[in-house]
């Protein structure tokens, strides 16, 4: 009876997440338009909390933001969201859905800003082309709008710099993850 409850629980957890993944909106220019606001919203966040950020963006290639909601159950953790990638040269802006999935210790739902700063054209192809992302992760998270704290991050992979912001939550994980970013056909 206890793991129908855990179950259950597990699977309500799911379904809270899938809907902070999704964007608001019904009609495609809708949801591009909300994107673009959690992408102003999600810099403006950055740059009041990282100064060098803004520097960073301005002279790379191009950058990426991402709204993803986690959820983690005992030994498996599932996600999903959106974004998009911007290329500084061009202007031009690729819509992208995230989906990923980790085992290891984690429990608690979390919602987050993700940015990628690309240093470097090719590697920002790359990433827009196949977009995988393969790696663990540890944090803590108690966050509910202003209120609480969460240990957010920097990290420089392969010529990406990625800042992580909580935006809500309540999570403790250590997992190893998948993770695949794609073009959004509806939205591009």
């Amino acid at each position: 009876m206890e793991q129908v409850k855990i179950g259950l629980c597990g699977l309500a957890i799911a379904f809270l997440v899938s809907g902070c993944a999704t964007t608001t909106g019904t009609t495609p220019q809708e949801k591009r338009q909300a994107i673009l606001s959690m992408k102003s919203k999600a810099l403006t966040e950055l740059y009041e909390n990282r100064l060098k950020a803004r520097a960073e963006i301005a002279a790379a290639p191009g950058y990426a933001v991402f709204s993803n909601a986690n959820v983690y159950l005992f030994f498996v953790g599932v996600g999903g969201g959106h974004g998009v990638v911007h290329d500084n040269k061009t202007g031009r802006n690729t819509f992208m859905k995230m989906g990923e999935a980790g085992v290891g210790f984690g429990l608690g739902v979390k919602d987050f800003r993700a940015v990628f700063i690309f240093h470097d054209r090719a590697v920002m192809e790359k990433f827009i082309g196949s977009g995988w992302e393969f790696g663990g992760q540890a944090d803590a998270a108690a966050k509910a709008g202003e209120k609480g704290a969460a240990v957010g991050g920097e990290a420089v992979l392969d010529g990406i710099t990625i800042y992580q912001m909580t935006e809500s939550g309540l999570a403790l994980q250590a997992t190893v993850k998948g993770t695949k970013y794609w073009k959004d056909d509806d939205l591009n």
